[in-house]
């Protein structure tokens, strides 16, 4: 029998699946029995080549498609994610924009778009499947923050704003629900290679010298490190920084 921290055959929700920490969440939890629902924007065939990763290892795999600026979305991704795999065990609203901007020509349509996809798409959708992860006992949210959540970042005043609004939801929501079997967390990367919203040129030398393990961070240690937080049924309330040691805790 399978132990209440296995994760094999549960089913995750990803948002952001088409990207470089997304796809590497989707093939980590796949690796450890999971059905996964690639949720994706405008990079449909990236999220195809996930998806067919995943199914290489055994697991099931469907393709979501729609705007997280848009309200509507996040609950019908959940919807569509019980519909074509079973009740969501796993959701992970990793999926994010960051024009990097500087805070005196940051637009009100940037500043309100940035916060919609960043802040509260994870919160419609936490919203949409924590009912059923309650009734069922189980449940693992964890929430894709950044190291600009702590320090400010570069990106500017709209990405950090967002991205720290997600430890404060954290901080609400966990509490509240950890006594039922729902964790909730964040995990908050910086200077990760291979990811779209990258302020920095990851080949610059320079680059690597900021941080103090003296190089980049790569996506598959961003999901090694998501993977730990869900499968610890005792964590919750937390939020981890990534970051190479750019930024003390």
């Amino acid at each position: 029998m399978e132990s209440k921290s296995s994760l094999a055959g549960r089913v995750a929700l990803i948002t952001g699946a088409s990207g470089g920490i997304g796809g590497a969440l989707a093939v980590a939890l796949a690796g450890e029995g999971v059905d996964v629902a690639l949720a994706h924007g405008r990079h449909r065939e990236d999220a195809a080549a996930v998806a067919e990763r995943v199914v290489a290892l055994g697991r099931r795999a469907i393709l979501l498609e729609g705007d997280l600026a848009d309200p509507a979305v996040p609950e019908r991704l959940v919807a569509e994610t019980v519909a074509g795999l079973g009740a969501c065990d796993v959701l992970i609203p990793n999926a994010g924009m960051g024009e990097r901007i500087a805070w005196d020509a940051l637009d009100l349509e940037t500043w309100d778009r940035t916060v919609d996809v960043n802040l509260r798409a994870p919160w419609l959708l936490t919203r949409a499947a924590l009912p059923a992860m309650l009734e069922r006992g189980y449940g693992r949210i964890v929430y894709v923050s950044s190291a600009a959540a702590f320090a400010g970042g570069v990106i500017g005043p709209h990405y950090a704003a967002s991205k720290a609004g997600l430890h404060g939801l954290m901080r609400h929501m966990a509490p509240r629900v950890a006594g039922r079997g729902v964790t909730v967390n964040a995990i908050a990367p910086g200077l990760i290679a291979g990811t779209r919203i990258l302020p920095v040129d990851a080949d610059d030398p320079d680059t690597a010298a900021q941080v103090p393990v003296g190089r980049l961070g790569t996506v598959e240690e961003v999901a090694d490190l998501v993977l730990a937080m869900v499968r610890n049924g005792y964590l919750t309330n937390k939020a981890f920084g990534l970051d190479g040691g750019l930024v003390p805790a």
